[in-house]
């Protein structure tokens, strides 16, 4: 007989701090899913998504390399509301169905799943546990600057372009607070493991 893994869907708007819970949840024993990491490996040199991508958004969406050039991909998205639905109707369907596969042939015990868009693509209907990590919009783009290294202007544009956390919050069985310092968003995602995982699955951060 196979059991389910638990999964928790991590999710919460760009920039606001996932990569910290999952990293966290990944202590505390956790297999991770990260929907970013999925999404790069479907966008592989020569792979379908991308030419479906390229087809859509035209050839100067590609490095010379053959990869996706991601910062010229959003500077089309990320200003044209039209631009970036259709970019989510060719991504999600097949983002969520290898992270799918993914759940349905793993051995954990527990999953974890980070993903932006976990809600709007329905795929917290796989989840026994929806966490929604939170951040003022300024932090996000301040980390969003850091970590793509883009303008103030481009950070400000993306984080305007994410849909509105409220309507999510409704769904949450836990929000995390990533607004402070990193110890205390810890202790939160340690207090929700707690409350949330089944005692036979839980371990202690060593």
């Amino acid at each position: 007989m196979t059991t389910r893994p638990f999964v928790i869907g991590v999710t919460g708007n760009i920039a606001c701090g996932k990569s910290l819970v999952l990293a966290t949840l990944a202590d505390l024993g956790a297999q991770t899913i990260d929907a970013d990491t999925v999404y790069h490996g479907l966008i592989a040199p020569g792979a379908a998504l991308l030419m479906a991508l390229r087809e859509r958004f035209g050839p100067e969406i590609i490095a010379a390399d053959g990869t996706l050039d991601r910062r010229a991909l959003g500077q089309v998205v990320f200003s044209d509301p039209e631009a970036l639905a259709a970019l989510d109707a060719l991504t999600h369907p097949a983002v969520v169905a290898a992270i799918r596969g993914q759940i349905a042939g793993s051995t954990a015990r527990v999953i974890a799943v980070d993903a932006v868009k976990l809600i709007e693509s329905s795929l917290d209907q796989e989840c026994d546990a929806v966490w929604i990590v939170t951040c003022g919009p300024a932090q996000s783009v301040e980390r969003l600057m850091g970590r793509n290294e883009i303008s103030r202007e481009d950070a400000a544009a993306r984080v305007a372009a994410q849909s509105a956390i409220e309507p999510k919050l409704a769904r949450a069985t836990a929000v995390i607070d990533n607004g402070g310092a990193r110890e205390a968003t810890r202790s939160e995602v340690e207090r929700a493991w707690r409350d949330a995982v089944p005692l036979d699955t839980t371990q202690t951060i060593v």
